[in-house]
């Protein structure tokens, strides 16, 4: 059962609709999901589906419940009686109001698994969007460049990282309940899913006190990694150059075998030390070749190396084009990209 809105919870329920579970979304009669009309302006006014909506919302029932409503109420907790997992994302005191408690809930299916997702921790009232996560917890700091100032992510990165949190921590909870039978709450905060995912910049600045900068595309710790090089033919590559192995491969296809006995470029210590000068050399060379043939033979050569596609570019892919799915809703043909990445094998 999802009782969530907006992108992260309703994404955990897509989640288990792909991989075979009946799910149902409830929704208040009058006030549905609030991403139903966060339209571009090419879409319908009219239509209570979205683009926005679609992208998490697939494979699933829709039930319109007032919970306030007795009868309505009723219906909802018969399906509490058989229902596996439960999924909302409520705001702080709305469990209450709605009396909806996890004891409540679990007098009524003791083994029904509760997935909780909050922006702050469970005691705060924040309202809690990914925008705000995205500043307060340092993402927007390091993204962008010195000129462009802070950016956000161009997607709600920080409710896709709570949500897989929340399908791992749930289906860690069905497997603890196959052995023991007992429900249990999961719950994931914004917050904690944001600075559990700085990583290695978190890393940097514990160790060593080093507060990442905005770079642009740069990696901090390796050079060349992230900047963009214009090739002869209008495009723009960009190189993930890890290891010696990968730069001296590098100079070899480029015919600069120089710039690997240069001891300013001899390791990835100094290369970070002097990228901006390796970058113009680089670029020297990279700019009388095509995409293509240049990055077919380093791929061939197993050195990392992509161009930099628009989102029509990706999906012309065969690839990206198998991990599409249909889905007609309320007479609305939707397409969203899955939310399994992983395969059986």
């Amino acid at each position: 059962m999802d009782l969530s809105t907006v992108l992260a919870g309703p994404s955990v329920g897509t989640f288990f609709a792909e991989l075979g579970a009946r799910v149902i979304k409830i929704e208040h009669p009058e006030n549905l999901d609030v991403t139903r009309n966060w339209k571009l302006p090419e879409e319908d006014s009219k239509s209570d589906v979205s683009a926005y909506f679609a992208s998490v919302n697939y494979g699933k029932e829709y039930l319109k419940l007032n919970l306030k409503i007795e009868e309505d109420r009723k219906q909802f907790l018969e399906l509490v009686i058989h229902a596996d997992i439960l999924v909302s994302n409520f705001k702080k005191g709305d469990e209450a109001k709605f009396n909806l408690s996890d004891s409540f809930l679990r007098n009524i299916n003791p083994k029904l698994i509760c997935g909780k997702i909050n922006g702050f921790g469970s005691q705060s009232d924040r309202v809690a969007y990914d925008l705000i996560l995205q500043a307060e917890s340092g993402f927007m700091s390091m993204n962008g460049t010195s000129e462009s100032g802070p950016v956000k992510m161009p997607v709600a990165l920080i409710d896709v990282l709570a949500a897989h949190h929340l399908k791992e921590g749930l289906l860690v909870a069905l497997l603890r309940r196959e052995k023991d039978g007992i429900g249990r709450t999961v719950s994931v905060s914004l917050y904690d899913a944001a600075l559990c995912s700085l990583m290695n910049q978190a890393s940097n600045y514990l160790m060593t006190g080093k507060v990442a900068q905005r770079i642009g595309s740069l990696h901090p710790n390796i050079a060349p990694y992230g900047e963009l090089f214009q090739t002869k033919d209008g495009a723009t590559i960009t190189l993930a150059i890890g290891s010696d192995v990968h730069f001296s491969k590098l100079c070899k296809y480029l015919n600069l075998e120089e710039l690997y006995e240069d001891l300013r470029f001899a390791n990835n210590t100094s290369r970070v030390l002097h990228r901006k000068d390796l970058f113009e050399l680089l670029q020297d060379k990279i700019q009388t070749l095509n995409a293509e043939e240049l990055l077919k033979t380093l791929a061939n050569d197993f050195v990392p190396a992509g161009k930099v596609k628009a989102i029509d570019e990706v999906f012309a892919d065969q690839e990206a084009a198998e991990l599409i799915r249909k889905e007609t809703n309320d007479g609305i043909a939707t397409q969203r990209v899955t939310s399994i990445a992983f395969k059986w094998e």
